[in-house]
């Protein structure tokens, strides 16, 4: 019987170099399990591979040494705990998160949830090669978002509420960007230096400084055999509607307009990034 070695690898099964063995790659959303997937992996781990997981640079999971007779019954084993196997080959792969928003003080927005609403809008979609998402909470960008070939970076739009302010100047120390500055007993914020990354709001004693969170995003980025910094289109996005039009934006463009096997930024370097940006303005302005 022949066995179709692309269909399991677009369920996320790749050869080994030992014959008819596999490493499954798994379905982690944002680098997150629960525990009864994480006792579901070890329990697989133990009976069909060789009682060992490796984690991938991107928060994934892989169960290496899963026999080709012994797929099916992986397959089940795995549904029962509520685990899913992941892709590879040209589709979205895995969508990496920080944990801002649950748990991190830095965050200026929800990641995971974010990760969760881009793997449910686009995990597995067939493209012409493998498109990533990347989504970090704020300008310490954990989780490289300009690596990515869609990344969203969280942060924050200030409002000086001056009744509230005590002239105390921290915020201007916390600003690192020198965005901030106090004259007189004002504060004066330069919107040309600011980075959007909220740590005078966060620093406030009298919350003087409000932030409004919001969304940056980065397309075209790389990190592999070719290295490509993504490049922000837009200014910061202000709710998720938006940014779920932009992203949709900018994915359909690579489906129509790339060639089998060419990443998003060598589309992006053979077409040039004119058409891109219109169509990822549209998108911003609704």
């Amino acid at each position: 019987m022949a066995v179709d070695y692309a269909a399991l690898k677009a369920g996320g099964f790749m050869r080994q170099k030992q014959k008819n063995t596999f490493s499954l790659r798994l379905r982690v959303v944002g680098g997150t399990l629960t525990t009864e997937q994480l006792s579901t992996i070890i329990a697989v781990a133990k009976q069909y591979g060789h009682d060992y997981v490796h984690l991938t640079s991107r928060q994934g999971v892989e169960i290496p040494f899963i026999k080709l007779e012994d797929i099916e019954e992986v397959k089940a084993a795995l549904a029962a705990g509520g685990v899913s196997p992941g892709v590879c080959g040209p589709r979205v792969r895995t969508v990496t998160a920080c944990q801002a928003g649950k748990c991190c003080p830095s965050g200026c927005i929800d990641a995971y949830a974010i990760a969760e609403g881009l793997d449910q809008r686009y995990f597995g979609r067939q493209l012409p090669h493998k498109f990533k998402f990347g989504v970090t909470g704020c300008q310490n960008n954990c989780l490289k978002a300009e690596e990515n070939d869609v990344g969203v970076k969280g942060g924050m739009t200030l409002n000086w509420v001056e009744d509230d302010c005590i002239s105390c100047g921290v915020c201007e120390k916390a600003c690192r960007r020198k965005a901030i500055t106090m004259e007189d007993g004002k504060i004066i914020i330069n919107d040309d230096l600011c980075n959007y990354c909220g740590r005078c709001v966060t620093a406030c004693p009298t919350n003087a400084m409000e932030g409004t969170s919001g969304y940056l995003v980065y397309f075209g980025g790389t990190f592999g055999n070719d290295i490509q910094k993504g490049t922000d289109l837009v200014p910061i996005l202000r709710d998720e509607e938006t940014l779920y039009r932009v992203t949709d934006a900018a994915i359909d463009y690579f489906a129509e307009n790339a060639q089998p096997g060419e990443r998003f930024a060598k589309t992006l370097e053979r077409l040039g990034w004119d058409e891109l940006r219109e169509k990822v303005k549209e998108a911003y302005h609704g």
